[in-house]
């Protein structure tokens, strides 16, 4: 029997919106939450790396996650962010996610102190024997300093009944067309300068920054490769590369932030240690939005 796939498309990892003492702004995820229901959207992922996570007190972690699921009501898949790199820590998240009522699980994987590629099998065995939620791995080596490798992610897919995809953030484009020979486990991209990339080998959509502001370009990326528009679905995705790229400049989520700020959704700063932008940044950035019609001066 094949494994559901939570979404194929475009997955949008959400900004955590702040009001401007640093507090979240729990109706402004509201907001966003509807404004892509109606733009295009496939999937939200909440409280990962571009919604702040490690700034976050689990109370404000599961209220956000909460406020998305009540919103979404159904429309939408609200898949959580809720890896660690403490296993109990990791399976008391994805408990309680689960009793939120979210439809499925993105899983860092262990940063800081790491492990080796056995005990990634066991914390993510370990993991899923807590749960029987949909997990998605999340490999993100430039910031955890541990690579999911290809033959780790294929095991874990064979032998975990709730694995169902990987997240790959991984810039390695061998590393992921290797994967996809050996293993049928869905991949969304983790960069959107690689979104096509991912496609090109049998990839099934991205988790992407650039959907929180431009969600319809995100989507149509997307879709148009997988219904066989491959041209289409190419050109629209270089159009868009330099602002991909833009969103990149600084620490993610800064730069996003400071768009979606400039386009007038009001989504404040983010949370200490992460800085803003300098100015010469920002107006570079500015003529980037301004590029493509996402502001108008």
């Amino acid at each position: 029997m094949s494994k559901p796939i939570l979404f194929t498309g475009s997955g949008v990892a959400l900004v955590t919106p702040m009001h401007p003492d640093g507090s979240i702004n729990y109706g402004k995820i509201e907001e966003l939450v509807d404004w892509h229901v109606a733009n295009g959207t496939d999937a939200l992922i909440i409280c990962g790396t571009t919604g702040e996570a490690p700034t976050l007190k689990m109370e404000e972690h599961l209220e956000a996650i909460r406020v998305a699921v009540v919103r979404a009501d159904g429309r939408i898949p609200v898949i959580a962010g809720t890896g660690s790199n403490d296993t109990h820590h990791c399976i008391r998240s994805c408990r309680s996610a689960k009793e939120i009522g979210t439809d499925g699980l993105l899983l860092v994987t262990p940063y800081y102190n790491k492990t080796s590629q056995r005990g990634l099998i066991a914390h993510y065995e370990a993991v899923a024997s807590a749960t029987d939620l949909p997990l998605i791995l999340y490999n993100v080596p430039s910031r955890t300093g541990l690579d999911i490798k290809p033959d780790t992610a294929a095991k874990l897919y064979r032998e975990v009944d709730t694995v169902v995809g990987l997240k790959q953030a991984n810039p390695d484009m061998a590393a992921t067309g290797y994967l996809a020979s050996i293993s049928d486990i869905p991949i969304y991209s983790g960069n959107d300068d690689l979104t096509v990339p991912v496609l090109s080998v049998g990839g099934i959509g991205v988790i992407t920054v650039l959907g929180n502001i431009a969600p319809t370009i995100s989507h149509d990326i997307c879709r148009l490769w997988l219904d066989g528009h491959t041209d289409q679905s190419r050109d629209l995705f270089l159009q868009w590369m330099d602002l991909a790229q833009g969103l990149f400049t600084d620490v993610n989520p800064v730069p996003v932030k400071e768009a979606m700020n400039l386009m007038g959704m009001g989504v404040g700063a983010c949370r200490l240690p992460l800085y803003p932008m300098e100015d010469g940044a920002k107006e570079k950035l500015a003529k980037l939005l301004l590029r493509h019609g996402l502001i108008t001066n």
